[in-house]
């Protein structure tokens, strides 16, 4: 099986690219890695913590999908455990919690706590609700008195189904692919990412029609693919469930209608020229124009597909045409694109000229 260049564009950093990032831009705060990233793969962050750390400069990761890799040694490494100054962690994903329950570690010298504290108190509100820090609170409890053995079963369950999917026809199952790139230092295997295309539907398709009919949401879709998140809260009827609606996707697929090709830009080409302050860009005079016209623009707000919810513009970097043709195709094969302006009907906010 061959992969184009998208899967390379779910890998984290590697230490080599990181440290030519510092080449290029020595005078940057610090250094921030997504990892895992909601493919599962990991970055080396011990490697990576080490290059910061030899420039005094701290590392910041959002750890976002790595609440629970604390609490047993058969998932990847903790980013504090690695040598990171800051994670940002949110419990209401691989974790327990409500919407919105969200934490940061922080350790060494490198970042000023008190400085860390008084932007957390610009962002943060004054009436927060107690439920938030109580299932926070017990989800931690829970994790120190039993987290290893919950884990270990949601590993064990994770592993038996990997293997049936695999064993389901049109499908198959990622492992090797991420974790044999140089960019993927881990893998977190209960991000089970799931290869649709052998049965000739995208992963937009298959994502909607799951939903639709068989009532199951899923994380991060594509192209190609739909990722499935297991975690502790997940048992024998729910992977039934799950596997029962994989069976009805796979007799309901010769039926869906062709869908749009999705055009895959080159690794590297969604490494945008940052022209402009995203202060200045983001307050200044804007404008919303059609998208195809906004080729050699100035970006004024995110460009967000999702998911997974990463952005493909930020503000102040000048649009080139390979990240148009992406988004415009993307969109008309089933991504879904919020602002800026109205990407998903055709236009973007870009700076007045």
């Amino acid at each position: 099986m061959t992969w184009d260049n998208d899967l390379k564009l779910s890998h984290p950093p590697t230490p080599q690219e990181v440290e030519a990032t510092w080449e290029k831009y020595p005078d940057a705060a610090a250094a921030l890695v997504v990892s895992p990233t909601p493919y599962g793969s990991c970055a080396d962050l011990g490697a990576i913590a080490r290059i910061c750390h030899d420039r005094g400069k701290p590392l910041i990761v959002d750890e976002a999908w790595g609440a629970q890799l604390p609490f047993h040694p058969d998932t990847p490494t903790w980013a504090m455990s690695a040598g990171a100054d800051l994670c940002v962690v949110s419990v209401h994903k691989m974790g327990i919690g409500f919407e919105q329950g969200s934490v940061f570690h922080l350790q060494g010298d490198l970042v000023d706590p008190v400085r860390l504290e008084h932007c957390a108190d610009i962002l943060s509100t004054t009436s927060a609700n107690v439920m938030l820090y109580a299932a926070m609170d017990g989800w931690r409890r829970q994790m120190v008195q039993s987290g290893h053995d919950l884990i270990d079963r949601a590993l064990a369950l994770t592993r038996r189904v990997r293997e049936q999917i695999e064993e389901l026809p049109g499908l198959y199952v990622l492992e090797e692919e991420l974790t044999s790139h140089e960019a993927s230092h881990d893998l977190d295997i209960q991000h089970v990412l799931v290869d649709v295309s052998g049965l000739g539907i995208t992963g937009y398709q298959a994502h909607d029609w799951l939903r639709e009919n068989c009532r199951l949401d899923f994380g991060t879709t594509d192209h190609r693919r739909l990722e499935i998140t297991m975690s502790i809260a997940d048992d024998e009827w729910t992977v039934q469930r799950l596997m029962d609606g994989l069976r009805l996707l796979i007799d309901a697929a010769p039926d869906f209608p062709p869908s749009p090709p999705v055009l895959i830009p080159d690794e590297g080409e969604l490494d945008l020229e940052t022209v402009m302050l995203p202060r200045d860009a983001f307050f200044g005079p804007v404008e919303d124009i059609p998208i195809e016209e906004s080729v050699g623009r100035i970006v004024a707000e995110l460009a967000t597909p999702y998911p997974p919810g990463v952005p493909v513009f930020l503000p102040g970097e000048r649009i080139n045409e390979a990240s148009v043709k992406y988004l415009r195709s993307g969109v008309d094969a089933g991504m879904v694109l919020p602002d800026p302006g109205d990407a998903s009907l055709g236009t973007i906010r870009v700076v007045k000229e």
